[in-house]
């Protein structure tokens, strides 16, 4: 009996069709993996991004936070209470601010987050504080570490150094946006037996810090500048005050680039007394004398300041 032959057509669609088959598995498995890859590359790209949101909404808080315990520690100089530290003081503040901030967070975005104020610090403009926080945040897989660094505005807000440097007990007020000094501040320099402190006397000053836009200050002289100067009541920067940091602890000039105002007097008096700027009669103490000696309300001004501001004298304002 004779043997058939391997029908090799035969197996070559069977090896052919195994192949196939196996082939399209492969495929299947790549297909199935890919998709599932993609789709956790989306849910993790959403995770992602809405923990960053909360990260970045988180940072741009900070700022208003960082304000507000600024104008806090203004509140207890106002409140007559002293502020021996004023970076401690904001530091306080601010990590309880915080601290509701972190709570808030973990409720509505599940979150959890830990923040400590590292710094306080004065910058190289008078009209900004610097603060540095440390924030850490975990959510889910997602983790964030890092120093914070945001610039708070003191815009806005009351000038401590009046009321840090004469205390609430002198009798000095404040109302109306501006500082009615009374007899306090003629009573400090009788005290300290500067000239003609008499000249002082209802002597008033701005209360809010705004930063005065008339620069260069040498258009001061220009007409009209210096009137509206004092009527709203700007502040100026200068490298002899103090910057707001110092001022809520009642330092009158400071190592730290400030600012200074004009004490404006309202007496017929024209006696050599102390320059008008803020700095110099709480800290430098040097004479000045009225720009125009027949106007009440005429500054009382050195010739260093009186260059500074284009103010050459008897200037009608």
């Amino acid at each position: 009996m004779k043997r058939k032959k391997p029908d090799s057509n035969g197996n070559i669609i069977a090896g052919t069709t195994a192949i196939l088959i196996v082939s399209l598995i492969l495929i299947c498995v790549f297909v199935v993996g890919s998709l599932n890859y993609i789709q956790n590359s989306n849910i993790n790209s959403e995770a992602n991004d809405n923990f960053k949101y909360i990260i970045e909404d988180y940072s741009r808080n900070l700022e208003v936070l960082a304000g507000q315990s600024i104008s806090e520690a203004t509140e207890k100089v106002y409140n007559g209470l002293p502020v021996w530290n004023s970076e401690d003081q904001i530091k306080k503040n601010l990590n309880r601010h915080l601290d509701e901030k972190n709570k808030e967070y973990k409720d509505k975005y599940d979150i959890d987050l830990s923040s400590e104020t590292i710094s306080v610090e004065p910058t190289d403009s008078p009209w900004h504080v610097l603060f540095k926080v440390k924030l850490n945040g975990k959510k889910g897989c997602e983790s964030f570490s890092h120093v914070i660094e945001r610039n708070a505005s003191i815009e806005g807000l009351r000038d401590p150094l009046p009321v840090a440097k004469l205390t609430i007990a002198s009798g000095i007020m404040a109302y109306d946006n501006k500082i009615h000094y009374k007899t306090a501040l003629s009573a400090y320099m009788l005290l300290h037996n500067f000239d003609s402190p008499e000249s002082y006397i209802e002597a008033t000053a701005p209360l809010i810090i705004k930063k005065c836009p008339y620069d260069p200050y040498v258009h001061h002289g220009d007409p009209g500048v210096l009137k509206d100067c004092l009527d709203s009541g700007y502040f100026h920067e200068s490298a002899d005050g103090s910057c707001y940091l110092c001022r809520l602890e009642g330092k009158g000039k400071c190592p730290h680039y400030g600012m200074e105002v004009f004490i404006q007097t309202h007496t017929p008096l024209n006696n050599e007394s102390l320059s008008c700027s803020d700095h110099v009669v709480f800290a430098d103490h040097y004479n000045g004398k009225k720009i125009d000696p027949d106007d009440w309300d005429s500054l009382i001004l050195d010739s260093s300041h009186r260059k500074k501001y284009g103010l050459r004298g008897n200037e009608s304002y």
